[in-house]
């Protein structure tokens, strides 16, 4: 499936929208979802049919037991560049995030399963085009850190093949790839450029090691 670039021109005013608690799609990374659910199903049909082939990845806003689903104001679009049917009738996909969103207001249903919004991509002009650099980029420590990251929480040190990447793809790579909480994760979202996402992914590897290590954890 072709995954041509999208221009600001080709960005629609309305979107599919897909609540998902933790999961983090940002600008040019590819984000792998298994789809079955029927509602999921239908919104994937429709999104195959649209020139843009976009998919709102929101995450859910935390509400008392039993309160309407809120979702947070900052999403990111994905486009639908893979995509392959399980034998059980799942779909395997792929979207690659084109740019984040700010979520206006909701649609009526229509009688469609799935939720959309009118939103706007203002203020994300950045995301759209050619990779961001990080000139400040301490790449020695923060693989040291990463390392001591990943031995402390067990994860798979798998990830050599990151130490040589572009700035952009290592750091967004490993904010969509570490166990973040779903807050945490909207932060690392919410960054306004690679420089803020560094640090604050850097500031979210740093308060795990001191936890790890008998600190006081923060309520």
């Amino acid at each position: 499936m072709s995954g041509s670039m999208l221009t600001a021109m080709d960005l629609p005013d309305t979107i599919a929208l897909f609540p998902l608690p933790g999961a983090l799609l940002l600008p040019r990374a590819k984000l792998p979802l298994h789809i079955f659910e029927p509602r999921y199903l239908a919104m994937l049909e429709d999104c195959m049919a649209t020139k843009s082939r976009l998919i709102g990845m929101i995450q859910p806003r935390p509400t008392p037991s039993g309160a309407a689903e809120r979702l947070h104001a900052i999403g990111c679009a994905g486009r639908l560049t893979a995509l392959s049917e399980t034998e059980d009738g799942r779909y395997m996909i792929t979207l690659t995030g084109v740019s984040r969103f700010r979520m206006g207001a909701e649609l009526p249903s229509e009688g469609l399963p799935y939720r959309r919004a009118q939103i706007s991509w203002t203020g994300f002009e950045r995301d759209i085009g050619l990779a961001e650099a990080d000139p400040a980029l301490d790449r020695e420590g923060f693989l040291d850190l990463l390392h001591r990251y990943f031995e402390a929480t067990q994860l798979s040190t798998e990830w050599g093949s990151l130490k040589d990447a572009e700035d952009e793809l290592l750091i967004n790579a490993l904010s969509m790839l570490c166990p973040f909480q779903p807050e945490e994760r909207q932060a690392l979202l919410e960054a306004p450029s690679l420089a803020l996402r560094r640090e604050t992914l850097v500031t979210l590897m740093e308060f795990a090691l001191r936890e790890g290590d008998g600190g006081e954890m923060m309520q």
